[in-house]
């Protein structure tokens, strides 16, 4: 918007009276100090730089450019449940209706603070808050059955006073004074809570309610306490479906922001419902989502649609946040259901600047670092008939896309799981394992040292029979892939041998644990270890020590 600022008052006036003045000058000055970083680094400085930066095992500030600037230690998950708030343009596609009945599935172990109705590129011109409304009103009937078999799932009544809108306008054309809606106040007042926890902002359409709700806190709060407050957000969005992402992330240079700029067909997202050549796709059929979801599952099965376009493309916008063991929703770049994101600059070249995104959204250049689509080299493990249980298979699949479905059949059959609670006693439903390791999730040791991974203590609710599967994730640590040779890798408890390094490195190792009910189940350990330089050559100390001798 063009803004006049009458002439009699002085510039000390005008910065005194206007918290939006102090903002932009704080705004200015942490553009000026990224614009110099990134020419001091050359041109590719502003871009590969950052994803080795978010890959040294520190767990940064995450925001924006800030995040290279400060490391701490690394954070293993909190139990406190996330809380999060959702955007969706619900009834543009069925995959809305489909991820609100996932969600309420979960609805026990994330804190939903708002469900709010909003527009995107698909569906410009109205808001359906009364179809969010039907959902919980299915979900209320079988909350009951819910709570045989895990506590905290909230009532009906407690969800649908969370639902709320935003304007029936598209874009950035609904975004000014004059233009807040419940929608946009409920992110604000969220904001302000007494409450320390990130705030999550689901996007699964348009994002424009958040920036309105930006837009306000820009205008009537001053620097530091705009600051203090955009510090708390944390958005996973799925794609650009308006034209106010890109405003956001060039506006609030800090705002943590993960999305797959550009178009559909080179996002992480949308690998949910990709067919991938090679591995079994089944449990995104349509026949297995009749079987296993819609029918014989109650009313909540009821109010899953049949696919239209594709499925499910707004769940990958929450998975992060439930706690399996697995991601830690704060580090992107340590990947999980989710998928996996790493913060740099993408090229004009990676996101194909001077197109457009589906639906007609112009790719406009990226302005700072966002958390955007990493690779994984992923080798899928195959079942055999004799012998050893699990092997490494033969093909080696490479891409952003495997950093998510590579957990697809893990998170299907949980769904499918969580839809068998809605009807049966919980005798009669599966349960996930509860792994546990006999050592601590961070360890340190020398180059050269052997180390152990042992999850013995892992049990089961259920009495089910239990596969172990101990791989390490090399994407998300900074040191070198352990060649393992023919060493079986599905035992509970294995040594490894820590490479030579020059400076520390750290491995990740990820524990996946599955039962042998109906469905499996699986849950994880993420276990990183830190290996320092074996500096004075002698022979390094193992992990655990072994007895005295």
């Amino acid at each position: 918007m063009t803004r006049v600022i009458h002439t009699e008052i002085t510039a000390t006036d005008a910065f005194a009276q206007r918290p939006w003045l102090q903002w932009a000058l704080v705004l200015a000055l942490g553009i000026a100090l990224s614009g110099a970083s990134a020419h001091a680094s050359g041109s590719e400085g502003a871009t590969r730089p950052q994803r080795a930066a978010s890959r040294d095992g520190t767990l940064p500030v995450p925001l924006g450019a800030e995040a290279q600037n400060h490391a701490g230690t690394v954070q293993t998950p909190s139990h406190r449940r996330h809380r999060m708030l959702v955007l969706t343009d619900i009834e543009a596609d069925p995959d809305d209706t489909q991820s609100l009945v996932r969600l309420l599935l979960y609805s026990n172990l994330i804190e939903i603070q708002g469900l709010v109705a909003t527009t995107s590129v698909h569906m410009k011109d109205r808001v359906n808050p009364d179809s969010i409304r039907k959902v919980i009103e299915a979900y209320g009937k079988v909350q009951p059955s819910l709570l045989l078999h895990e506590p905290g799932f909230p009532t009906a009544e407690n969800l649908l006073g969370l639902v709320t809108q935003g304007r029936p306008e598209y874009g950035m054309k609904d975004v000014g004074e004059g233009k807040d809606t419940p929608g946009s106040e409920r992110i604000i007042e969220l904001l302000e809570a007494d409450d320390e926890r990130p705030l999550w902002i689901s996007v699964w359409g348009g994002p424009n309610t958040l920036a309105q709700a930006l837009y306000r806190i820009r205008e009537t709060r001053d620097a530091e306490e705009a600051i203090r407050l955009i510090r708390k957000l944390r958005v996973y969005t799925i794609s650009d479906q308006d034209d106010s992402g890109t405003w956001m992330r060039r506006k609030f240079p800090n705002l943590f922001y993960i999305v797959s700029p550009g178009r559909y067909e080179k996002s992480i997202w949308i690998s949910i419902n990709s067919v991938i050549e090679g591995i079994d796709n089944t449990t995104i059929s349509n026949d297995w989502l009749a079987r296993n979801i819609q029918q014989g599952h109650g009313p909540l099965g009821v109010a899953y649609p049949d696919v239209a376009w594709g499925m499910e493309g707004d769940t990958p916008a929450y998975l992060a946040l439930i706690p399996v063991g697995l991601a830690v929703p704060d580090r992107p770049d340590w990947g999980g259901w989710g998928g996996r994101y790493e913060l740099y600059q993408p090229t004009p070249e990676e996101i194909e600047v001077g197109r457009e995104v589906q639906g007609g959204i112009p790719i406009e250049a990226e302005t700072r670092p966002i958390w955007a689509n990493a690779v994984d080299t992923y080798v899928p493990r195959v079942d055999q008939e004799y012998g050893r249980t699990l092997r490494t298979g033969e093909r080696e699949l490479e891409g952003s896309k495997p950093t998510l479905w590579r957990w697809r059949d893990h998170f299907q059959h949980d769904f499918a799981a969580r839809m068998d609670w809605c009807v049966s006693a919980y005798t009669d439903a599966n349960h996930p394992p509860v792994p546990s390791l006999a050592h601590p999730t961070q360890l340190t040791v020398q180059s050269g040292a052997r180390f152990t991974l042992d999850a013995s203590g892992t049990t089961d609710p259920d009495g089910d029979s239990l596969v172990y599967l101990w791989t390490q994730y090399p994407e998300a640590g900074s040191g070198p892939t352990i060649d393992v040779g023919n060493s079986p890798e599905n035992v509970y408890f294995l040594t490894r041998v820590a490479p030579e390094v020059s400076k520390p490195e750290t491995l990740h190792f990820i524990l996946q644990v599955s039962d042998r009910g109906s469905p499996p189940l699986t849950r994880y350990q993420r276990v990183i270890v830190t290996v320092e330089p074996n500096e004075d050559a002698g022979t390094p100390a193992d992990y655990p020590p072994g007895p005295p001798t």
